[in-house]
């Protein structure tokens, strides 16, 4: 079992203007000056800022939730998403990731290259109220639905982690939430688990082909970030997740990419050299043609990961499911009694 290491998460936060990408050994280097924020979590500190935070009802021990580093809201949502007709999104390579979502004939299309810099967008697609959301250091992507209890809301990032993972709060009651699940763990809604919706992670060469009619988001103001360059340079080619409080005793690397349906996944290579897998009624599928956000400075230029889709046999033929591609450390993290299949197992 591997020891667990603590390093800073890289930021980059930055007013008007492009902030550079911090490169890998620039976040070993700040691991030790920011160690005082790295500290376990105190939730007297926290009520000043989270009044309306109701700290007594919680599902989880507070002192896992530690300062990813940004204050409340200081990676920021997109609460007025910006859209363009696919044919005109001109600034992607054709490989590019994006998560994708179609709803009553609504399909749009979320870059990556956007998400990894506010990790959060509220948007109406088809008439249903969404929150498409992308943790960068557990690689999660899921597509939430924003109504709760038939109350609508939007969400926030509270710039803090509960296992290497974001947690997000709604606007409603404040209450906080663990992406990766999609449950609330603290506050006034603990327990609640939010409806996901099924979404792809794929290029947008693909979405392109699916949906030539579809949108892609844009930047509202393509000077706020570095839109297109990878914060986390070199981050899926590390050994260790950044802000990872826990251990990990999976039988893959811990960044290793899994393709996760609920508490079953099969690992990413598994797949690749499968290119198909069957599971019960679940069919899963690989294709090359999508880069890495995670691996090299500028996304366009990262390693070939592959498209993923996950369907469902039904009476009307396959519908797809909703499902992420996380890393395996996240994966153990959330669902330890999950299942995970790899090759020789």
């Amino acid at each position: 079992m591997k020891t667990p290491h603590r390093r800073h998460r890289p930021t980059a936060q930055s007013g008007a203007g492009a902030a550079a990408p911090i490169a890998l050994a620039g976040l070993l280097a700040l691991a030790t000056g920011f160690a005082a924020t790295l500290a376990a979590a105190e939730p007297r500190y926290w009520r000043a800022e989270w009044p309306a935070t109701d700290f007594e009802k919680t599902s989880i021990d507070l002192s896992e939730i530690i300062s990813g580093g940004p204050p409340k809201d200081g990676i920021p949502s997109i609460d007025a998403p910006v859209f363009v007709p696919v044919a005109e999104a001109a600034d992607l390579a054709p490989t590019e990731p994006v998560l994708s979502l179609e709803i009553a004939g609504d399909a749009r299309a979320y870059p990556l290259r956007v998400l990894i810099w506010h990790e959060i967008v509220n948007d109406t697609v088809g008439g249903a109220p969404v929150a498409v959301t992308y943790c960068p250091l557990c690689n999660s992507g899921i597509v939430f639905d924003r109504v709760i209890d038939g109350r609508e809301t939007t969400f926030g990032t509270t710039g803090k982690l509960r296992r290497s993972d974001m947690v997000m709060y709604d606007r409603l009651t404040e209450s906080w939430w663990q992406q990766f699940l999609g449950e609330a763990v603290v506050g006034e809604l603990t327990g609640t688990v939010l409806d996901i919706r099924p979404s792809r992670l794929e290029s947008v060469e693909r979405f392109a082909a699916r949906h030539p009619d579809g949108r892609v988001l844009v930047p509202a103001n393509p000077r706020m970030r570095s839109y297109g360059r990878n914060p986390y340079a070199g981050y899926d080619s590390t050994s260790w997740p950044f802000l990872y409080r826990g251990d990990y005793d999976g039988p893959v690397p811990a960044l290793a990419r899994v393709v996760a349906v609920g508490d079953q996944a099969w690992t990413l290579d598994m797949l690749r050299r499968a290119g198909r897998i069957e599971a019960g009624d679940l069919v899963l599928t690989w294709e090359a043609g999508q880069n890495s956000a995670l691996d090299t400075a500028a996304i366009a230029e990262g390693r070939d990961v592959g498209n993923v889709v996950v369907q469902r046999r039904t009476a009307d033929g396959l519908a797809d499911v909703p499902y992420d591609i996380p890393f395996a450390f996240a994966f153990r993290a959330f669902m330890p009694e999950g299942v995970l299949h790899h090759d020789g197992a």
